[in-house]
């Protein structure tokens, strides 16, 4: 058996901005290659400058014409981030697409990021939070799409209140759940602030079911020197076509939650399990449905990240 495909409709997105986090490689690279294929100018901000050098002769190696930038931005440093956001608004093109798509997974020890935050909850979410209130100017501008990209993951677990940044008894998973969980109430009190301040933008969130990517991979960076049996059994699942995902399929739903012209809330693979299967609308989780979590994170987030989301 092989891994299914799926074909979407993708608009002409030509004279569109689109600025993507973690597009050197898997998901995040398909997504760029998907909107610079429909079209879009890509902005690709990258840690790794090899690595989005190598992302940008990809895309282009399938589509000659793609229309691509690259420019420097290290999500574990909110000095990066700012100055990368400076870069953009320097630039003053609008922004019309913001997908929110880098992460790390579950480092064996506890890491924290340059600004002293836990790893996963600096760069999976403060650091997106600060991203898009940075930008949010040139997001008015673009009467922009911001789509969020959570995790199966976030199907459970809570955010630890009383010690977000797992000081006292550091849980790698507990911690990517929480870091997910905090993106998508995020995501969706963006949504309802724009709607009540009038910035024209809307928010909406995906995520990828399961798929073969770097997150669970050797990865010596958050010290991981090897594969994970995770990953290796992932690996086998996608090859043999059951139950999970291909990259390819599993940056379909981001594609589609940030180019529908008519958007749902959430999007995903609608197979078993939400692990893989065609794209599309699928229910929020019980995490992300609490409006005062969501309050109360927007709150904590500002705080922690330093930034109060203005129009200009």
């Amino acid at each position: 058996m092989a891994p299914r495909t799926y074909d979407i409709a993708v608009p002409d997105l030509t004279g569109r901005r689109a600025v993507i986090t973690g597009a050197s490689d898997g998901i995040g690279l398909v997504i760029a290659r998907t909107l610079a294929a429909a079209g879009a100018d890509v902005v690709l901000p990258v840690r790794n400058r090899t690595k989005g050098e190598a992302a940008v002769r990809t895309i282009r190696g399938r589509h000659p014409g793609a229309r691509l930038t690259l420019h420097d931005l290290d999500l574990s440093s909110l000095a990066s981030v700012e100055a990368f956001a400076a870069t953009m608004r320097a630039e003053g093109e609008p922004i019309h697409l913001l997908v929110n798509n880098a992460g790390v997974m579950t480092p064996p020890e506890r890491q924290t990021t340059q600004d002293g935050f836990e790893l996963q909850l600096g760069t999976n979410h403060l650091a997106h939070v600060a991203l898009t209130a940075h930008l949010l100017p040139l997001l008015v501008d673009g009467g922009a799409r911001v789509t969020s990209q959570v995790s199966v993951a976030a199907r459970s677990g809570v955010i630890n209140w009383d010690d977000p940044g797992f000081e006292r008894a550091y849980d790698g998973m507990r911690a990517y759940r929480q870091s997910k969980i905090a993106l998508g109430l995020f995501g969706l009190e963006l949504d309802r602030r724009s709607r009540v301040e009038g910035w024209g933008i809307t928010s909406n969130l995906s995520h990828p079911g399961v798929a073969p990517t770097s997150l669970l991979a050797a990865r010596p960076e958050v010290g991981r020197s090897g594969d994970t049996l995770s990953v290796r059994v992932i690996r086998r699942l996608s090859a043999l076509g059951v139950l999970v995902g291909t990259p390819e399929s599993a940056a379909l739903p981001a594609v589609l939650a940030a180019t529908a012209p008519d958007p749902a809330p959430f999007y995903g693979p609608q197979g078993l399990g939400g692990t893989g299967g065609a794209p599309g609308p699928v229910d929020l989780w019980k995490p992300l449905s609490d409006l005062g979590d969501a309050t109360r994170a927007w709150d904590l987030s500002e705080d922690l990240a330093g930034v109060v989301f203005a129009r200009g």
